[in-house]
């Protein structure tokens, strides 16, 4: 199925086609939000089930058995039109979105703003969890929109290729450290995944000319192809759907900086790039 025409939909365009059997809401909130409130319909994933959870790169892709149990238990169906969202800007909705196309499913769209647009702007919701009938799940895995290690070092190589750090600017120029060494991926551009936030908007993205002009500051520009990482390709999630949203051809580093940061021999640059 072809990808759907909406990748960004707002609060009020969802609430049109709440019920609407071709529909699968999926929250990626954290438990306790999802506890009080979630949009009506909407079937739960915890962060946790989408990423190995295996030290050091804890963020890794999990292996395609945990796929596969986590979307049969909420009733998955290459056919359906998903709507992802979050309780935090979009790391983990970008993230999920990511994971949907690692499974070669398209029809996809982020609600803008998340739980945070939905509820503050006096959208339904509900606090019954909704417990869907399993599906038999069998995957496939396209690997074409996931970056491993080798693709990162070779593309160091390659000027049309850029690596967008969505780390604090203290993690990029080293100040601040959680791996073993502290720094960035060489050439690596960084903006922050929180700057693409409107916080005056209920956490909606930034108008995406504006998030292009963002992206043009720090040197990133039409033709160019994209790597992003954080620390375990969380943050880089939202990242991950921006691209997409500006037409770039994108790629993610689940291995991120908990991989390159936790080697003894991958190169690193620290300060300003």
């Amino acid at each position: 199925m072809s990808q759907s025409p909406e990748l960004i939909i707002e609060p009020e365009s969802l609430e049109k086609i709440l019920g609407d059997e071709n529909l699968l809401i999926i929250d990626v909130c954290q438990a306790s939000t999802y506890e009080q409130i979630h949009v009506p319909g909407a079937v739960h994933v915890n962060p946790a089930e989408l990423v190995s959870g295996i030290p050091p790169a804890s963020g890794k892709l999990p292996d395609i058995t945990q796929l596969e149990r986590v979307f049969s238990r909420i009733g998955y169906n290459p056919d359906k039109h998903i709507v992802a969202y979050d309780d935090e800007g979009g790391g983990w909705a970008g993230r999920l979105i990511w994971t949907l196309d690692i499974i070669g499913h398209r029809h996809y769209s982020y609600l803008n703003g998340g739980i945070h647009a939905w509820y503050k702007e006096d959208h339904p919701v509900e606090s019954e969890p909704v417990v869907a009938i399993p599906s038999e799940v069998s995957l496939t895995l396209d690997m074409s929109a996931r970056a491993e290690l080798v693709q990162v070092l070779a593309s160091l190589e390659d000027d049309h290729c850029k690596i967008w750090d969505a780390r604090t600017y203290e993690e990029y120029v080293g100040t601040k450290q959680s791996s073993a060494r502290a720094g960035h991926i060489p050439g690596a551009v960084n903006l922050d995944w929180l700057e693409t936030m409107d916080r005056s908007r209920n956490l909606r993205l930034l108008p995406l000319p504006r998030l292009k002009e963002m992206l043009t500051t720090i040197g990133i520009t039409e033709g160019d192809t994209i790597i992003t990482h954080c620390q375990t390709h969380h943050r880089s999630g939202l990242t991950y759907l921006i691209a997409k949203a500006l037409g770039f051809s994108v790629r993610a580093y689940d291995g991120s900086w908990s991989e390159w940061g936790n080697l003894p021999d991958t190169p690193v640059e620290t300060g300003e790039s």
